[in-house]
């Protein structure tokens, strides 16, 4: 095949990814001649200098620690002659990446990998013989790494997970500039599957002009948010800046789902279903199939058949649902992504406070919420009240998470102004304050203290007026080492969930036999007390979420509509009276995994059917939430 050919075909597969980038026309063929030919010509036309700064200097002396560590090592010039013209079509260069890693393996590759660890070190200006290398450079690369993720229908979400890069000397070097004269951005070459970046002009440049790209170019200059999100590279203090959080419209809550009905009131009429007869069951998840064994139920195939739809799947024509088919069941409520989604979860929660934040302390309400921030919407209120509480001396470790994923996919736990703010490029996030003083449980095995959390399973049968219930028996999920303020990549320190885990040990503690282990561990702290607090939350949060709230803002009543959900809850030791434990909100799980909970309770499913569509309360199993349990 003849080389026009050869680059038509290089074509065909990349054009579409070369013009979501941006990346002109003219510099196409070569990327193609550079990338076959493994030309890496970036040093013939630019040099690269360290920086040296005056330690005397009288600027240098007045910066701050944080305005120090954003000064770059190096610089990137133009060296040619010439200079650089953005109109030749051979002034693109190709950028070798010098690190490839998922930052759950980025402690072990620095720690096995000498070479790359000595790398990293030079990339970053840290030492060489600093005992604390890996450290530094763990929180320094958050400076220096670009992500980008795979995407395609077969692959898992753990393959989806963002992959992190830190380009090569030549690329670590290029600066930051409002007004830029180069761009920077990935390619990967679907012929190899090997990932580059391209390096290029986007104005004529000359000798001895610094080479600098917009780090944020995706944000428009006038953005509020763009100072927040240059922190890695150019420090601003936000303390000024208002932390206080206010409720988003109503589109932000509709926005990126797909539109719901609900009933009108007309509609709300519970369902007629002949009680003679077995409830007609269709059931999507495999665990209800095989644990619902009660004869007042029996199992259909086609969801027209049945009085009780249990899906795994989200339905959204409640309306539809109420007008066509009035006595039918089904085990969702309209809007109920009001707690089952991180984001809109906390600000639903916030509902419950009768003010924002303490002043003296910085704690913000209600106290059961760990104090939380959308790193789309809230960004600046987030780095205003990240900065606030490091001027107070107050812990400032957070856990960011996605918005809408489970297991611990995608998320960190820091302390690092500079990675938190890093960490949305790979989607959109919540950052919430970390526990850093939980109640520990002793484990014999281990002689040691681990942090565990407790999940309550609720069942909402009415909205509006609201009635709910949390099954007395209660799961635990804990840590496999001791716990302690440090190596936050350390998965089985500082999380609980190890059922996905590959070699990690699942530690199971039945409810009772955990009861009876804890009034030895804490003799001063009656379960039942702690349990009042949790059912005192839980109701809040669901009063939070169904009580004078209109569409789309709050779940909507629906007579047919029946759940269950599974709270994650931590307890902690409260900061102003440390004999007290406060239980905290992590999480609400929709169509939670309950297999271990049939396989501890073999009729889970039996009650919980009865008390959704039977009407049969059963006290030794189930407690009602009521408001302010004592």
């Amino acid at each position: 095949m003849d080389g026009i050919n050869v680059f038509n075909q290089f074509l065909a597969r990349h054009k579409p990814q070369l013009q979501a980038s941006g990346v002109p026309q003219h510099f196409w063929q070569a990327i193609y001649t550079k990338i076959t030919t493994e030309t890496f010509d970036a040093g013939a036309v630019l040099q690269m200098m360290l920086i040296e700064y005056d330690q005397d200097d009288e600027e240098f002396a007045n910066m701050t620690d944080d305005e120090k560590e954003c000064r770059p090592v190096f610089a990137l010039s133009v060296a040619a002659e010439n200079g650089i013209r953005a109109n030749d079509p051979n002034s693109i260069f190709l950028v070798d990446h010098a690190w490839t890693f998922r930052t759950n393996m980025a402690r072990q590759q620095l720690e096995e990998y000498e070479h790359l660890l000595n790398r990293m070190c030079a990339i970053t200006g840290i030492d060489l013989e600093d005992d604390q290398r890996v450290n530094k450079v763990l929180d320094k690369m958050w400076k220096y790494c670009q992500a980008y993720t795979l995407s395609s229908d077969q692959l898992s979400d753990e393959d989806r997970q963002p992959i992190w890069y830190v380009m090569d000397e030549v690329g670590s070097a290029v600066g930051h500039s409002d007004e830029p004269n180069f761009r920077l951005v990935p390619f990967l070459h679907l012929d190899t599957q090997i990932t580059y970046s391209l390096l290029f002009p986007i104005r004529d440049c000359e000798q001895g002009d610094q080479v600098c790209r917009d780090y944020v170019e995706y944000v428009s200059k006038g953005a509020e948010e763009r100072k927040v999100l240059l922190l890695p590279w150019r420090f601003t203090d936000l303390t000024g800046e208002s932390f206080v959080q206010s409720e988003p419209s109503a589109e932000y809550f509709s926005s990126g789902h797909i539109p719901e009905t609900y009933p009108t009131e007309d509609l709300l009429c519970e369902p007629q279903i002949d009680r003679n007869d077995p409830l007609k069951v269709y059931a999507e998840y495999d665990i209800v199939r095989q644990h619902l064994t009660s004869p007042y139920f029996v199992l259909v195939d086609e969801p027209e058949e049945a009085d009780v739809l249990w899906l795994t799947t989200h339905f959204k024509n409640f309306a539809e649902l109420a007008q066509d088919t009035p006595n039918k069941y089904i085990n969702q409520f309209p809007f109920e992504y009001v707690i089952t989604i991180k984001d809109l979860l906390s600000i639903t929660c916030r509902r419950g406070a009768i003010e924002h934040h303490n002043s003296e302390t910085l704690e913000t309400y209600p106290s059961w919420l760990p104090t939380t921030f959308n790193l789309k919407t809230e960004l600046i209120q987030f780095a205003s009240y990240y900065q606030n509480r490091a001027a107070k001396g107050l812990d400032n470790h957070w856990i960011v998470k996605p918005w809408n994923l489970a297991r611990g996919l995608d998320t960190h736990i820091s302390k690092n102004l500079t990675q938190i703010v890093r960490l949305p490029a790979t989607g959109p996030k919540i950052a919430q304050k970390y526990i850093e003083n939980p109640v520990l449980f002793y484990r014999e095995t281990l002689s040691a203290k681990v942090k565990f959390d407790v999940r309550y399973v609720i069942l909402l049968k009415n909205a509006k007026p609201l009635e709910a219930y949390i099954h007395r028996k209660f799961y635990l999920r804990f840590s496999n080492k001791p716990f302690s303020l440090d190596h936050f990549d350390d998965y089985e320190k500082h999380f609980t969930v190890m059922n996905y885990q590959d070699n990690a040990e699942l530690h199971h503690v039945k409810c009772d036999d955990f009861l009876d282990m804890w009034q030895q561990q804490y003799p001063k702290h009656l379960w039942s007390d702690i349990e009042d607090s949790i059912c005192s939350m839980l109701y809040e949060l669901l009063e939070c979420a169904t009580q004078n709230i209109a569409a789309p803002c709050g779940i909507q009543a629906c007579s047919q509509s029946r759940a269950l959900y599974a709270a994650d809850i931590m307890l902690s030791w409260e900061k102003s009276a440390p004999t007290i434990i406060q239980p905290k909100l992590l999480e609400v799980n929709w169509t939670p995994d309950c297999k271990r909970a049939c396989d501890y309770y073999p009729d889970f499913y039996n009650d919980i059917f009865k008390l959704l569509f039977l009407n049969e309360a059963n006290d030794e199993v189930f407690r009602l939430l009521q408001k302010h349990n004592n």
